[in-house]
């Protein structure tokens, strides 16, 4: 597949002459270097007692998508609960986020893509997944503009087309796979780099033939055009969707309370929507840069989990870990990535939500 660069609005290059194994393995260098960089600075002599009076943390977030957490986050509930100052950072993309937390500038991230999370972590990134921060299927896809009028039958007329997708990213990887399962020749795609709020606006100008993404950005996209193959569809060939709640090991070594503190708050803010949807929807809206009708869209093809279910054998319990190594082969498969771990289930730690009460 050919590989373009996210450039500004309207402006185009030729095709960067590099294959995805590549193009990800210079990704991965780079990301490697943060990585070192976060290392040394790590073991730099600290104060251990000034270590352990942890006054701010910094959390991750998405604009544009709205959570049940966002109440919590809205009105201060983690704060109230831990005693710590919580900054919340907006970020586009789980590939921002993960090279964040490796700088340590992010301590947690709500919510990263089980594929930015998959990658970080094949990388050396010193992460853990604690909790299933929202389940998706609907709210992440592939639309087609109306002009160009292809659908599952006729799927490899976008060989050779632009198709706007944010690289390293859950939306990615269902474009792949999707793509595969319409026996598309990838090889002949031409892959543009592009978050979802420009990757909308390349489809609205007709600059690409098909958008991936994700939120009020693919609302926006299905006025110019259709999706590719429904969520439902995509189910049926083992596509999943989610995104994790993630630490940094630092965080969870030495401040393990906070983490199952944060959990705890998340679940509450879930049962409150549930309980009081009229008074929690205007709050998350607002938090999330939305107006409330399009939140509650969104929201409506959201689920959230509390304990219990991130308990279960299909999420926490070895559901999730077992999907992110069926992901990891797939994308060294497809030569996406250089190589995938043996076991993801390290990479998870089930530990903080079974302290939650």
């Amino acid at each position: 597949m050919k590989l373009l660069s996210n450039l500004p609005d309207g402006v185009h290059r030729a095709a960067i002459a590099q294959t995805a194994a590549n193009w990800v393995a210079d990704e991965m260098t780079r990301l490697l270097a943060s990585i070192l960089a976060a290392t040394l600075i790590v073991a730099l002599p600290v104060d251990v007692a000034a270590a352990d009076k942890l006054k701010e943390i910094t959390v991750a977030y998405f604009p544009e998508w709205p959570t049940a957490n966002q109440v919590a986050q809205a009105e201060r509930w983690y704060d109230a609960e831990t005693g710590v100052k919580f900054n919340w950072r907006k970020f586009n993309s789980g590939v921002e986020m993960a090279a964040a937390m490796a700088s340590g500038d992010v301590q947690i991230s709500y919510s990263m893509g089980i594929i930015p999370f998959m990658v970080a972590v094949s990388g050396g990134v010193p992460l853990k997944a604690v909790g299933i921060a929202v389940s998706y299927a609907e709210n992440d896809n592939c639309v087609v503009h109306n002009k160009a009028a292809i659908d599952k039958a006729n799927a490899h007329e976008l060989e050779g087309k632009k198709i706007a997708v944010p690289f390293g990213t859950v939306t990615h990887y269902k474009l792949l796979r999707t793509l595969e399962s319409l026996a598309v020749d990838t090889s002949k795609l031409q892959l543009v780099n592009m978050v979802s709020a420009k990757g909308e606006k390349a489809l609205a100008r007709g600059e690409v033939t098909m958008a991936c993404g994700w939120g009020g950005a693919l609302r926006r996209m299905k006025t110019y055009g259709r999706v590719l193959m429904t969520a439902k569809e995509q189910a049926k060939i083992g596509i999943r969707v989610f995104d994790v709640i993630v630490v940094t090991n630092e965080l969870a070594e030495k401040h393990p309370d906070l983490v199952t503190a944060f959990l705890k708050v998340s679940d509450r803010a879930a049962d409150y929507l549930d309980d009081n949807p009229d008074a929690a929807k205007p709050v998350i809206a607002k938090a999330a840069g939305l107006n409330l009708k399009d939140s509650n869209v969104i929201l409506s093809l959201f689920q959230f989990y509390t304990r219990g279910a991130q308990l279960t054998q299909t999420w926490m319990g070895g559901g999730a870990q077992a999907f992110t190594k069926e992901v990891a082969d797939f994308y060294v498969k497809q030569g996406a990535m250089p190589k995938a771990l043996d076991n993801y289930g390290p990479t998870f730690d089930v530990r903080f939500y079974e302290k939650v009460r």
